[in-house]
């Protein structure tokens, strides 16, 4: 595939979008400004509001918050050569947050228009919500155009024959990753905030949470596949690690603790080009591949997809 520095979709959704977001925050600000008090609500406690800014100051503090965060975390996605995965987890994360700040901004400036007391105005809950789905679902749209820029390099020698052979029935397929119940009690642990707050304040915050708990799910939930000519991982509905067979150096199956090896579960980075889909203690596939790349995937079919890898490499190179 042609060598990119700069994937163009990447660099709209991750760069431009924060960027538009955070000036039209700007503008929105200026146009609105004559009908707002001389000092805007900006921060609510859990009661009331309890932080106060003049409307300019305001708008470019939510400028420098947008670009900061949420530009910050979407911007690795104009960048082709890294990891197609960490790419659209990184836009969706990222227009979450520009989502959330946008939605804040816009529904507490309109809730002050024409406004005495500002005091009175009660938090913007629901834009937050609102503003948090809609960026996951602008992040996802995003993250579907992206595509992998990464160099291809081809082994030209066969596997080290001390490495597994076998002769498992293509393709093998696993889902690796936490399990319906797992995911279930993960995205609860990680709503349980939202839930408490929903209780006794707003159902918004409940909302909040769930978008944000529903994407932090999708980090532990992957899909391998593994034909005569390709090594996929799917994640969120999408390809989102492709290798050809033709890459592979070696395969060889270990037993790996996700703490102590990678740091955590899901998908992690244990130095340079050093990737693992990590989600149970156990077996896994460590893949080898020309360019410099290495794959661990935990998966109890370590043995067979190990197997099948060399062998087909072994067929590729005689």
């Amino acid at each position: 595939m042609k060598h990119r520095v700069i994937d163009p979709a990447g660099a709209f959704f991750g760069l431009l979008i924060p960027v538009l977001c955070a000036l039209g925050g700007v503008v929105l600000t200026t146009l609105w400004d004559p009908r707002l008090p001389d000092k805007i609500a900006t921060h609510w406690s859990m009661t009331s509001a309890d932080g106060f800014a003049t409307p300019t100051t305001s708008a470019w503090t939510f400028a420098l918050l947008t670009i900061l965060f949420g530009a910050g975390l979407s911007a690795i996605a104009a960048l082709a050569p890294a990891m197609l995965m960490m790419r659209r987890f990184m836009i969706v994360l990222g227009l979450i947050v520009v989502g959330i700040i946008t939605g804040g901004q816009v529904a507490s400036l309109h809730a002050q228009l024409d406004v005495v007391d500002p005091s009175a105005v009660p938090a913007p809950i629901g834009a937050l919500a609102a503003g948090a789905l809609g960026g996951c679902v602008v992040g996802l749209l995003g993250a579907s155009l992206l595509r992998d820029y990464r160099q291809r390099t081809a082994a030209t020698e066969a596997p080290n024959r001390t490495l597994p052979r076998s002769d498992a029935a293509l393709p093998i397929t696993d889902d690796v990753g936490f399990s319906t119940k797992g995911s279930v009690i993960f995205g609860l642990i990680m709503a349980a905030p939202g839930i408490i707050l929903g209780l006794v304040s707003s159902v918004w915050f409940l909302a909040l949470f769930l978008v944000l708990a529903v994407f932090c799910v999708t980090l532990v939930r992957f899909r391998v596949v593994v034909d005569t000519t390709e090594i996929k991982v799917f994640n969120m509905g999408m390809p989102a690690m492709t290798y050809g067979v033709d890459e592979v150096v070696g395969a060889k199956v270990a037993e790996i603790k996700p703490f102590a090896d990678f740091g955590g579960w899901g998908l992690k980075s244990k130095g340079r080009r050093n990737y693992g889909i990590v989600t149970r203690t156990g077996p896994a596939v460590v893949i080898t591949f020309a360019g410099g790349d290495k794959l661990t995937v935990t998966t109890p079919k370590a043995d067979d997809i190990a197997g099948a890898l060399n062998s087909l490499a072994d067929a590729r190179s005689s």
